[in-house]
């Protein structure tokens, strides 16, 4: 064998070690989008429940309704946001696989 055939398998054999280190570096990353996508899920479910649990209460504590020209707090302003978003997030969340 000449020295140029035998570079040429080395740099065969270097080139599968590199792809099978490829691989399972790929496999890696994969796992740990996963993991990352189930936390996501996990805190987005939590937020809506919280969010939810959040309007509940504040509808329990509205004694009176204000006057029209009395300009909403800022907590009646973040509680219908909130109640809105657990609304939404509910409609659009994706369903999981049965």
């Amino acid at each position: 064998m000449n020295p140029l055939e035998s570079r040429k398998q080395l740099l065969i054999a270097e080139s599968e070690l590199n792809r099978g280190q490829l691989v399972q570096e790929w496999q890696t990353m994969a796992d740990g989008v996963r993991s990352l996508a189930d936390r996501a899920r996990t805190i987005s479910s939590l937020a809506s429940a919280a969010a939810s649990l959040i309007a509940g209460l504040a509808s329990f504590r509205r004694t009176r309704s204000a006057p029209a020209d009395e300009k909403p707090s800022w907590w009646q302003i973040l509680m219908k946001g909130a109640q809105l978003a657990g609304l939404l997030w509910s409609e659009f969340r994706p369903r999981p696989k049965s």
